[in-house]
């Protein structure tokens, strides 16, 4: 019996039921391998299962075995002189940062659910927030992991220190693959000090074109921006500035902000730290479309405008990437929202529909499509991990 075989290996009080598929709990690398062996050796497909904050993200999987890694949440090493971590996949994202601050140091990166998105998780989805345009993705923050391929063989890449060239970077093609390519069951992460002091300001515009041109100018100015988001607020728009420095240099940098906007024309406020949340809020009516996009900076006002413009709001990081949320019966309307984004370089998946809504949730296969079946073809020969859950049913 499957479930009685599971449980020789990471015991049965691990092993459960869960409607049609068979959740089981690895205690470590060793029992996750030993788990996708078995899979592999008898067809079996299987989905990683983190905190579950993001389980409608991509194609659904019909799997026979659900792998939870709740059990491998562990901070293994914090080695804070070299600024580097080793944490397990199934920790909560929230319970390391709280263990690192205990040294100043953080991992520069504000994900979605903290409190409950798991290291792995947050790995698998390339979760990021606004932080990401002072640090970084997840790509410049993660030096090596530990992954558990689909025939059950344990392979290390990258290393534990910044500084280190040996290898190839293939944690890389694990980040945002959906658990298609290998189990993560260990990542090290560089590590960055807390910011001393941050100010949060707001600017308000009824019209969104000069807040995107004020956005592009914050880009490419001195000040220490380490967070820039425009938000629809209503029938106007709202920039947020987040600056993060030393205290004294912080009163100089709040100072050419404020002399920016006045030269702008644009009316500022102080903002508390909630606006940093609202990428949150636009996953909380599950009755419309909450959907992702990428593009260029500059075109972060036009795509706003448009969202706007189909009676939604958005949240756009100043990097380009866009979470809106547009009611439901607006098919039609993420259809050419789709259109635009990739004519223009971009791209437009959807996170969350309304359980009647029938629109593709990622966009169609790309040129780069057949390198990526040969990939899923070479770490994944017999399709058991996370199988149609990515683009082009990967």
């Amino acid at each position: 019996m499957l479930s009685a075989h599971l449980g020789t290996i990471v015991g049965s009080e691990h092993v459960s039921i869960a409607k049609e598929a068979i959740a089981v709990a690895p205690a470590d690398a060793a029992q996750a391998a030993a788990v996708l062996r078995f899979a592999n050796d008898n067809g079996l497909p299987v989905s990683p299962v983190g905190g579950a904050t993001k389980k409608g993200w991509g194609n659904p999987v019909s799997s026979k075995i659900t792998l939870h890694t709740h059990r491998m949440n562990a901070l293994l090493e914090h080695t804070w002189q070299d600024m580097t971590c080793t944490v397990q996949a199934g920790c909560p994202w929230s319970s390391m940062q709280a263990a690192l601050a205990r040294h100043g140091q953080f991992v520069a990166l504000d994900p979605l659910w903290p409190d409950h998105a798991t290291v792995g998780g947050v790995m698998a989805t390339n979760d990021s927030g606004t932080l990401r345009l002072k640090y970084g993705g997840l790509r410049d923050l993660i030096i090596g992991m530990t992954v558990v391929l689909a025939d059950g063989t344990i392979a290390r890449t990258g290393g534990k220190v910044v500084k280190n060239v040996a290898g190839y970077d293939l944690h890389k093609l694990m980040i945002g693959a959906f658990g298609t390519l290998g189990l993560t069951t260990e990542i090290t992460f560089r590590l960055h000090s807390l910011p001393v002091s941050s100010q949060s300001f707001t600017l308000l515009s009824q019209t969104v074109e000069p807040l995107g041109d004020l956005l592009l100018q914050l880009i490419d100015s001195h000040l220490s921006a380490q967070s820039i988001q425009l938000r629809i607020v209503g029938d106007s728009f709202g920039l947020d500035i987040q600056l993060g420095a030393l205290p004294e240099v912080l009163k100089e940098q709040s100072s050419l902000l404020l002399e920016m906007a006045k030269k702008a024309k644009l009316s500022v406020e102080e903002a508390s730290n909630e606006v940093w949340n609202s990428r949150h809020l636009l996953f909380a009516d599950a009755n419309g479309f909450t959907i992702k996009a990428t593009m260029l900076p500059s075109d972060i006002a036009r795509f706003t405008s448009m969202a706007h413009g189909f009676g939604g709001t958005a949240v756009t990081q100043a990097t380009g990437i866009m979470t809106a949320f547009l009611p439901e019966g607006r098919e039609e309307a993420i259809l050419q929202l789709r259109r635009e984004f990739t004519g223009s370089g971009g791209s437009l998946v959807i996170l969350q529909q309304p359980a009647n809504g029938s629109v593709d949730l990622l966009d169609p296969p790309s040129n780069s499509f057949p390198l990526m079946q040969k990939i899923k073809q070479q770490f994944d020969p017999n399709r058991i991990l996370n199988p149609g859950v990515f683009l082009g049913g990967i």
